[in-house]
């Protein structure tokens, strides 16, 4: 086994500490709204994210700023990962996107990798290339790790919340390969600003997320 596959592995751990256990990312609005109460919703919610959600748009970014941050290219990179927060609508969200994204620089700077001084802070899409170029890890494998990484942490959620037993969420994860595979690779050598997100219910579940009178996560 490489030591790069070691390393993506290490990058989409559950272990990582970014914080990421801590956010649902509207699930929690929905599972109180009522509309997702069961294994076969959360699978048509998972699927329909993958297939035209924002994070579609992040996946596609992930190579582009591999080589923007390779080649030194500052502004470039600032004026992207801008960009990818401006598609999320919820304040939450793109705080979210921030802390996870400044825990992961903090990181990996801790680790031996610290970006230059020209470099901007950075949000959880442009940090996690940071990782992977850090890692030497090729954009393919990079989409692909980034896009189960977000699965895995929406079903760890959605175990507390749902209910959706450990089992269930195993078996779900199993399903999804397919089409896991299948957008990453469709991903992989995409233009994120040609391509667009028509995730308006996840928009407004992580909108919502600041007027539930109680809950367990951050957004």
């Amino acid at each position: 086994m490489s030591l790069q596959r070691l390393r993506l592995y290490q990058l989409i751990s559950p272990a990582l500490p970014v914080g990421a256990f801590s956010y649902a990312e509207g699930l929690e609005v929905l599972v109180q709204s009522g509309r997702l109460g069961d294994a076969a919703a959360v699978r048509a919610w998972l699927e329909a994210e993958l297939l035209r959600g924002c994070l579609c748009l992040e996946a596609a970014a992930l190579s582009r700023l591999m080589l923007l941050q390779a080649s030194g290219d500052w502004p470039a990179v600032a004026d992207l990962d801008q960009w990818l927060l401006a598609q999320r609508e919820a304040q939450e969200l793109r705080a979210q996107q921030r802390q996870m994204g400044w825990s992961l620089q903090q990181l990996l700077a801790d680790l031996g990798w610290p970006l230059p001084l020209a470099a901007p802070r950075l949000a959880w899409p442009a940090a996690f290339a940071h990782a992977a170029r850090s890692f030497e890890l090729a954009p393919p494998e990079v989409v692909e790790a980034y896009l189960h990484g977000w699965v895995a942490n929406q079903l760890s959620a959605a175990v507390r919340l749902v209910p959706l037993g450990p089992t269930e969420a195993q078996r779900l994860l199993l399903a999804l390969g397919p089409l896991l595979a299948a957008r990453a690779e469709e991903l992989a050598d995409a233009d994120p600003r040609s391509l667009w997100s028509g995730g308006v219910g996840a928009g407004l579940a992580q909108l919502g997320q600041g007027e539930l009178y109680s809950r367990l996560f951050r957004s």
